[in-house]
């Protein structure tokens, strides 16, 4: 049922990778620096060995330079201006409510990650499997559960209509 796994991280960190099963995809998520090319190019050839995909968040032209998979468009850009740019990448996004589903519907998003789905530190409000079911109906093409996913609650999801699952803290090695 949850077939479609993906690995948010914000650097190289063997650690981490090697928690991960093959075929889990990775997307590349940095608001704090910089864009490091030779990290990202040291994640495509694990891609390229574990069978997976990469995506970098919020950056088309280092996207193609670099020949990823395709971009992740978080919920906070709501931006339509570079569309046109995004021929042969994949379009992932992120939206916590309706009005944001629409617009990844307009940046014509193929994956939704409909966050947060558990209880997460940084905010008090979450979906729980009830809302993020009728979220995901507003959504015509697949769903992914994001947020809050750790390996008390994992087994939940199966509730939930989600293709897959993503998540940042659930891979990392304490």
């Amino acid at each position: 049922m949850h077939n479609l796994i993906f690995c948010i991280i914000d650097k190289y960190d063997q650690k981490t990778l090697n928690n991960l099963k093959k075929g889990t995809s990775i997307i590349y998520r940095n608001y704090t620096n910089p864009a490091n090319e030779n990290e990202i190019l040291k994640l495509k050839k694990f891609c390229i060995k574990n069978k997976s995909k990469i995506y970098i968040s919020n950056n088309i032209f280092l996207a193609k330079k670099l020949k990823l998979d395709g971009i992740y468009i978080p919920s906070f850009n709501n931006s339509l201006s570079s569309l046109y740019k995004i021929k042969n990448l994949e379009v992932l996004g992120s939206a916590h409510n309706y009005k944001e589903i629409i617009i990844k519907k307009k940046q014509k998003v193929r994956l939704l990650f409909v966050s947060p789905v558990f209880k997460i530190k940084k905010t008090k409000h979450f979906l729980d499997i009830h809302k993020f079911n009728l979220y995901s109906q507003f959504f015509d093409n697949k769903t992914i559960a994001l947020g809050g996913i750790n390996k008390k609650n994992i087994k939940k999801l199966s509730l939930t209509n989600s293709t897959g699952y993503a998540s940042i803290s659930l891979f990392k090695k304490k």
